[in-house]
């Protein structure tokens, strides 16, 4: 399809304005400041919820920062696991809070929303092992916090995306805790960016294959990283007892490919998945009016799986 035509005003405005910075020409502090002032301008209006809390929870190494949010109604209540975007070098929950509170509400589950440790100062596997390990702690404490530890769901968008299915990796491969449902937004799941969709949208659809070679050179700690399954679980080599799946990819983006490429291997393991591939949008559903239809879907996605 052509590109939406909000999606090409937006880029227009992004040309005029000199588009993104080039994330290789200034600092990663920098970077930070101008990532999350993006972000912030693309989440749209903030929902209200019955509950918003920070917290700080046990880490591998030092402390996780999580942001609760938890919807009207009585519980005990699913919960989702939240891992935010930011090509594994920027990003906060801050960024994502109208995301999560959309979620909270549309689900009908309580969120939490995972701040992992950044590269480059913590490179693989800091971030993932951060994210597990969140994960773990929010099934272990599920009924303090009015969940259901039986309906505890991960997911995530980009970066995110990737977190939340090397989690799910994760919690089959060490025996828990069991998952109900991971929705991946837009995931990376190669580190390769070679893809057919690497070379079509690498260029001036916002998300460049440049980003991506500069977040992988950042992330990983050596090239053999990007073999790994929990740097880049296509290459995992058994895909099977994952839990279901949503996974939705868009048009114009580099990671197109990837991400339906993963969605299919899952499939073929004997993974219940549904992946959708929205047309004429770029990664990450930007701007806000072209990503209320994918997250329509993985609210309704969430409240089937929710209920078993």
């Amino acid at each position: 399809m052509p590109l939406d035509p909000r999606a090409k005003a937006f880029l227009d405005s992004l040309s005029n304005l000199g588009g993104l910075s080039d994330p290789r020409s200034i600092s990663i502090e920098e970077q930070r400041k101008f990532m999350e002032a993006f972000a912030r301008s693309q989440t749209g209006k903030a929902e209200a919820v019955s509950l918003v809390e920070d917290r700080s929870i046990p880490g591998p190494e030092s402390q996780i920062p999580v942001r609760v949010y938890a919807p009207e109604g009585r519980g005990p209540l699913p919960i989702l696991v939240y891992f935010h975007g930011g090509a594994f070098t920027t990003g906060s929950i801050g960024a994502e809070d109208a995301v999560c509170r959309r979620l909270a509400n549309g689900a009908g589950c309580t969120v939490v929303s995972v701040e992992y440790r950044l590269a480059p100062e913590h490179k693989f596997p800091a971030g993932a092992e951060d994210c597990y390990a969140a994960t773990k702690w929010v099934a272990d404490h599920a009924r303090d916090l009015g969940a259901d530890p039986s309906r505890v769901a991960v997911g995530g968008s980009s970066a995110g995306g990737n977190l939340a299915a090397v989690v799910a990796l994760m919690s089959r491969d060490r025996g828990g805790p069991p998952l109900v449902y991971q929705l991946l937004l837009y995931p990376v799941t190669d580190f390769a960016f070679d893809t057919g969709s690497c070379r079509e949208c690498g260029k001036g659809y916002m998300l460049t294959t440049e980003t991506l070679e500069w977040c992988r050179d950042l992330y990983l700690r050596n090239e053999s990283d990007g073999s790994h399954p929990y740097a880049s679980p296509l290459r995992a080599d058994d895909l099977g007892r994952l839990p279901p799946a949503l996974v939705i990819t868009a048009e114009y983006d580099p990671l197109r490919d990837e991400g339906e490429a993963y969605a299919l291997r899952m499939r073929e393991a004997g993974v219940s998945v549904c992946f959708k591939r929205f047309d004429g949008i770029l990664h990450g559903g930007v701007p806000p009016e072209t990503g209320v239809e994918p997250m329509r879907e993985a609210v309704a996605a969430f409240r089937q799986a929710f209920r078993g």
